[in-house]
């Protein structure tokens, strides 16, 4: 699989500025991209809100009204950028909602309103259903939900890009190497899959994890205010995701 020259991808420039940028209004760049973090992080705020005991519909109206109160209100002018992480801030920002604003919000008919993005609230609560007991805190599981959204992301954008490129059937059959244990793949199975020798095979998986990882650090340094703190936060949520 070759590798092509890396574009910059539309949501390449979503760190704390682009956020500043967002809440100024007149930019409609920014206010999509920060639509966009929304979509790809709404799942861990309502995952968290149903672990602090909240019921399923009141869940669904807290992170649906607070996203609108982020997205149509000034709630992210005058941010301190040495927070650095936007889920640190997302989360504290949420657990304040939760608190205060929700017992003075108007609440609306569900399904009425403005929507902030579409959500998928039947497999956000599947997920919690065949969730095994686990003892670790709400917020510790916030941080498992968030790393677990990237990682997903960016297997979506990495499948993206194969497609384009023609390659979708090799990274279907190549997918599976991206989480498994070197010792444990098949290489000749998949060289056989793939028409190719093996060596081209071990060749293709390591490009693939290479590219793999190049898109996550890119997904995980748009959500920091610095790319210096890229391969700390990359540690952290693996070490999130470890338990």
């Amino acid at each position: 699989m070759t590798e092509p020259t890396s574009q910059p991808t539309f949501f390449a420039t979503t760190r704390w500025t682009m956020v500043r940028e967002a809440v100024r209004g007149g930019d409609d760049e920014a206010m999509s991209a920060l639509g966009e973090l929304f979509s790809i992080y709404w799942q861990p705020l309502y995952r968290y809100a149903r672990r602090k005991g909240k019921s399923r519909e009141d869940a669904e109206d807290l992170v649906q009204g607070f996203l609108a109160h982020l997205m149509k209100s000034q709630a992210l002018q005058g941010l301190d950028q040495a927070r650095g992480r936007f889920r640190s801030f997302l989360l504290a920002s949420f657990q304040h909602w939760m608190i205060n604003e929700w017992k003075h919000a108007s609440r609306e008919k569900r399904g009425g309103g403005s929507t902030v993005v579409s959500f998928d609230w039947e497999s956000a609560e599947t997920g919690l259903k065949l969730e095994i007991a686990d003892e670790r805190s709400p917020d510790r599981l916030f941080d498992r939900e968030w790393a677990l959204a990237l990682l997903h992301k960016a297997l979506e954008e990495l499948a993206e890009v194969c497609r384009a490129e023609g390659s979708g059937g090799q990274f279907e059959v190549l997918k599976p190497c991206l989480t498994a244990d070197s010792a444990r793949i098949a290489y000749a199975d998949m060289a056989i899959d793939l028409g190719m020798t093996e060596g081209a095979a071990r060749v293709a998986v390591h490009r693939l994890r290479k590219r793999y990882r190049r898109i996550l650090t890119d997904q995980i340094s748009r959500t920091l205010a610095s790319p210096d703190s890229v391969e700390e936060e990359m540690q952290s949520l693996f070490a999130a995701l470890a338990g």
